[in-house]
């Protein structure tokens, strides 16, 4: 008979193992926002081991219980950052028409990029570990199929000819990608706006898939109403 007052499945051996298991993962939660906040302000170089262990206040021998390297910490980093990235994108994207949703997704993320610029130029184009590249391949993998997507449902709808949805997907990611370099290089030095980047991107990709260009100003949402950035005009049909 259980002692009155007792729990089934509370066991304390249970219980102790739940608390470490948890403990072990805000550690390595921590691990990983220290080593961002660290590629925020000076990117890869200022990001060593010892100043990611000394920003979460432990040995660096606790850093690696968690990551077997530096690098597999850095992928867990980018993974994450992709995965915000994208439910922003899905997010922004839910409604409207096709083409509307394409340019909230494309103006979405060039804003979220801009907005963290020391930290995108790490994440996406800093010279970096080969496992950290390949994961940002299967990162991009992962915006073309969300691009793809969209492009599909555009066509089903009539608001986009016939096209090869998989070699437009991208092409238009890595136009984006392309195009943000300069914008996001700590020695660019380049001085465009936000806004007109955005919108010189959004116009961009627009006439790249074949969608008609329309005498109508129209405001481009923000990523579920947080963004910093107010949201950006832009004539459609500018020429």
């Amino acid at each position: 008979m259980r002692p009155r007052g007792s729990r089934a499945g509370k066991h304390p051996a249970t219980r102790t193992k739940r608390t470490v298991a948890k403990s072990r993962g805000g550690t390595r939660e921590r691990f990983v926002s220290a080593a961002r906040q660290l590629l925020e302000e000076g990117g890869y170089a200022a990001a060593s081991v010892l100043a990611i262990a000394d920003r979460v206040g432990l040995a660096v021998g606790a850093l690696y219980r968690h990551f077997p390297s530096k690098a597999a910490l850095f992928v867990e980093v980018l993974r994450a950052a992709a995965n915000r990235d994208l439910a922003a994108i899905d997010h922004a994207a839910s409604s409207g028409r096709i083409v509307e949703r394409l340019e909230a997704a494309i103006a979405v993320h060039a804003r979220r990029v801009l907005h963290r610029r020391r930290l995108a130029w790490a994440l996406l184009y800093e010279p970096v570990d080969p496992l950290v590249d390949a994961e940002r391949l299967v990162s991009r993998r992962r915006y073309c199929r969300h691009m793809a997507r969209l492009l599909r449902q555009g066509i089903a709808a009539g608001e986009l000819p016939e096209q090869n949805v998989e070699l437009s997907a991208a092409a238009l990611v890595g136009a984006i990608a392309e195009s943000l370099v300069g914008p996001l290089s700590p020695i660019g030095g380049q001085t465009t706006s936000t806004e007109e980047i955005i919108a010189t991107l959004v116009r961009f990709c627009r006439r790249s898939v074949g969608a008609a260009d329309l005498a109508t100003l129209r405001k481009v949402p923000d990523d579920s109403g947080k963004s910093p950035f107010p949201t950006v005009d832009f004539l459609r049909n500018e020429s």
